[in-house]
């Protein structure tokens, strides 16, 4: 007899230990559906936008990322910095390692986006972006910033200097 009364509180504590385990269970289950269904929100860094300068002629390209008031220089590097002869300074592939050398430096500031301000010589010179502006705006889109606003700054004279060469102009 001493053996079946020491069983029943056996299996009445048992049956009641599962009835815990289970009503534990089913509210983990019921939390981790109620978070499922609630979007996940990301915490999201305040952007930083920024300048990027891009003077390109057809001898040099060089990319110049600012801040926003244009006081603050980021970074900067030109086509000069990464081919060695002279004649490959104005070339796309100059302008894409450019722009590569100066995302890199940019993204480690924690900048998120940009404005692109496209140069050419201007004035008296060429009105038209050389060579390389086309390819560091795309190696700058490549880069994984936000762009605003590409806009071209070229200086264009409302009424123009006098040109080089003299009177009778440029004699070859």
């Amino acid at each position: 007899m001493s053996e079946i009364e020491v069983e029943a509180p056996v299996e009445a504590t048992e049956a009641v230990v599962e009835e815990k385990i289970e009503a534990v269970v089913e509210e983990k289950i019921e939390a981790v559906v109620e978070t499922k269904n609630q979007p996940e929100t990301k915490k999201e860094d305040p952007e930083k936008w920024g300048i990027a300068h891009i003077y390109s002629s057809y001898n040099n390209t060089i990319i110049h990322m600012t801040d926003l008031t244009g006081g603050e220089t980021v970074a900067i590097s030109s086509g000069g910095n990464h081919v060695n002869a002279d004649r490959y300074e104005s070339s796309p592939f100059a302008a894409m390692k450019a722009a590569n050398a100066v995302v890199e430096s940019t993204r480690t500031k924690g900048f998120t986006g940009f404005h692109i301000r496209v140069r050419a010589v201007g004035g008296v010179g060429s009105r038209v972006p050389g060579p390389g502006a086309q390819a560091a705006i795309r190696a700058l889109a490549r880069g994984g910033f936000k762009i605003g606003r590409i806009d071209d700054v070229t200086p264009i004279p409302h009424d123009t200097t006098r040109k080089k060469g003299g009177k009778r102009g440029r004699r070859v």
